[in-house]
């Protein structure tokens, strides 16, 4: 398959040559930019988290973990001062248009916080393959990741098994775990990401992949940036919304990529896409 598979897509045609990141999401199933942020934006991005994530922990669903001491937090737009910035950087607009074709929608805007005491997770996808990417070996969505801290080894790394996107057994549980038979096939795989303020990765969010122990006192906030392509239906789990101010602030191109209701008055999040399988870590 061409990675510029849409018509009158071409690397001529982007803001950046995304050519080798999308072969990379085909192969590896992730890619990434580093220094595509500044650590001052990136400072001011983990306030933002912070804030929010101390917010969410106040109410009822605001918060919902993902495995011991680890949590997720949807946001909404507006809560990211940064929010343009991160949306309209040419790279991150150069890979969805690629992957995803000139009509992708951005769904979600959340982060990930493990704090100490987080464990291993299960080997995991976030979501069931799609029937486009089963049977057409075509990728349908994609997560962009932004380190609010730089990650170091005790921290618990993202890790991930790379070319595991395409892998589909009946004896996945949900779609999304395999059984333990094949843990040995991802540990063998088994890459650790140790990304810097400033860094931003795409990935498909089917490649097998876990959150590892933090042995740190320090938390390691992740933003979660959700992107659809034609006929994905991701943004059914998120409750993204903005209010009539903002959108109207917006840049016309951010506009018709952010896929949400305009309102008068912005109601917190309660958490829509939790992950069951996640609840007690890697037991």
């Amino acid at each position: 398959m061409s990675p510029y598979a849409y018509p009158g897509i071409t690397p001529a045609g982007l803001d950046v040559d995304v050519t080798a990141d999308v072969e990379a999401l085909y192969s590896d199933g992730i890619t990434a930019r580093g220094g595509a942020f500044t650590t001052r934006w990136t400072d001011r991005l983990r306030e933002d988290i912070e804030a929010a994530f101390e917010e969410a922990r106040t109410r009822p669903g605001g918060a919902v973990g993902r495995g011991p001491h680890r949590y997720y937090v949807e946001i909404h737009p507006e809560q990211l001062r940064g929010f343009v910035d991160l949306v309209d950087h040419p790279w991150v607009r150069s890979v969805c248009t690629a992957v995803l074709g000139p009509d992708y929608r951005i769904v979600e805007v959340g982060f990930d916080v493990p704090l100490e005491g987080a464990v291993n997770q299960p080997w995991h996808r976030d979501f069931p393959m799609p029937e486009e990417t089963r049977a057409e070996r075509r990728l349908t969505s994609l997560a962009f990741n932004v380190t609010a801290v730089d990650t170091e080894e005790d921290m618990g790394p993202f890790e991930i098994a790379p070319g595991t996107q395409w892998d589909d057994s009946p004896e996945f549980g949900h779609g999304m775990f395999p059984p333990r038979p094949h843990y040995p096939r991802y540990e063998e795989r088994a890459v650790r990401k140790y990304p810097q303020r400033g860094d931003i990765s795409a990935r498909t969010a089917l490649t097998i992949h876990r959150g590892t122990r933090n042995h740190s006192p320090k938390p390691r906030p992740v933003l979660v940036l959700g992107v659809d392509g034609p006929g994905a239906a991701n943004g059914e789990r998120h409750d993204t919304a903005v209010t009539r101010a903002y959108w109207e602030s917006l840049p016309e191109r951010v506009r018709r990529h952010l896929d949400c209701p305009v309102v008068d008055v912005l109601e917190p999040v309660t958490q829509k896409h939790t992950i069951e399988g996640l609840v007690m870590g890697d037991a």
